[in-house]
């Protein structure tokens, strides 16, 4: 289902080495699309892996670089794979199909999460509760769309070549009881179980951790296994998040999460915790408390 060669990561690829080209050839956006006949925010677009570039385009804009050859070919063929249609094509209508392309291609994703369970972590019925909570707008169709997609992720754990995940979790994402005392149960369960797999690391971030460095918010740090896909972050919000790719917002996002994990408690005792939240949840404890009072 997954392919580390996804169509999203080969255009982003495609726009660097284009524009990688034109600046070589010492020729302005502008000027390309005055000879291309077309706008210049066609041409940036390409460039920045937003829109994909028809194999007439690519190759007319290699014209102009002077690129022929081997080089030329080479990037043709990165251009016919980014027009192929990732797995998750069908349900673009109800997703940002740019997050789950570029997880797709992944060596590594390393993210700190606020309030909910990272979707490759998620249980069916977590996923359902969540996304009907958060978006109450969407029709029944549009959620099952949604969780459909989050279940095919998850495959990204357990192929041949698994992504390598590193988790961060607040202590709040295990404290709150998304879809009641059995789903979220089920949940903190699906959690240990996870962190079993080799390739998983599971923290939780106490509240008496106080103030820390991930206070402004949830990330997501892919990492990609080819030197030419440098690293991405993902900073996520309500309408659907805004990828950063610039050097030093990078380092600033790697900073931080450094700084969170130190602050977290080890893998094993974060795992242990969460076992134990699944036996003897903090909810349950806060409604006999109110009870009693």
């Amino acid at each position: 289902m997954t392919e580390r060669r996804s169509p999203t990561i080969r255009r982003r690829r495609l726009g660097a080495e284009l524009r990688q080209r034109r600046e070589k050839a010492g020729v302005t956006i502008e000027g390309v699309a005055d000879i291309l006949e077309c706008s210049a925010s066609k041409v940036s677009r390409i460039e920045t892996g937003h829109t994909t570039a028809t194999v007439r385009d690519v190759r007319d804009m290699l014209g102009i670089y002077g690129v022929t050859g081997v080089e030329c070919e080479e990037l043709i063929q990165i251009a016919r794979e980014a027009r192929q249609k990732g797995w998750w094509h069908p349900y673009s209508p109800v997703l940002a199909g740019a997050y789950v392309g570029l997880e797709a291609a992944a060596g590594s994703v390393r993210a700190y999460e606020q309030q909910t369970v990272p979707g490759l972590l998620q249980t069916e019925e977590y996923a359902k509760a969540m996304i009907r909570s958060a978006r109450p707008d969407f029709t029944p169709d549009e959620v099952e769309q949604r969780v459909r997609v989050r279940l095919g992720r998850q495959s990204l754990l357990s192929q041949d070549d698994p992504i390598e995940l590193w988790v961060v979790l607040d202590e709040a994402v295990i404290s709150r009881p998304v879809g009641g005392d059995a789903v979220m149960r089920a949940q903190l369960e699906r959690l240990v179980e996870a962190a079993d797999l080799p390739n998983v690391t599971l923290q939780v971030l106490p509240f008496d951790a106080g103030a820390h460095a991930g206070m402004d918010g949830t990330f997501a740090i892919l990492g990609f296994p080819e030197p030419g896909d440098p690293d991405v972050v993902y900073a996520e919000n309500a309408t659907g998040g805004l990828f950063l790719e610039k050097r030093d917002e990078l380092q600033t996002y790697i900073f931080i999460f450094d700084h969170i994990r130190a602050a977290a408690m080890r893998p094993e005792e974060s795992v242990a915790l969460i076992a134990k939240m699944a036996e003897e949840p903090l909810w349950k404890w806060r409604q006999r408390g109110t009870a009693s009072t």
